[in-house]
């Protein structure tokens, strides 16, 4: 069975509220992993964020969500 993890959550709500959403991971100059997460809908909202882990750059995403209903 998958274990789902909470991003992955965050990132289906975002989806079913209507917003299309991008998440990468890129290794800065010190040699570190961050990870932008890009969400975005038709009216024109946009949120980007960027962290050195993959869940904090999805919380403020989740708040997307329930601003978006």
């Amino acid at each position: 069975m998958h274990s789902v993890k909470y991003w992955e959550i965050i990132a289906d709500n975002l989806s079913k509220a209507g917003w299309s959403w991008g998440c990468v991971s890129a290794i800065d100059s010190e040699g570190r992993t961050i990870w932008i997460v890009d969400a975005h809908r038709g009216d024109g909202k946009r949120f980007v964020v960027r962290s050195d882990e993959k869940l904090t750059a999805f919380r403020p995403q989740a708040d997307v969500t329930l601003m978006s209903r």
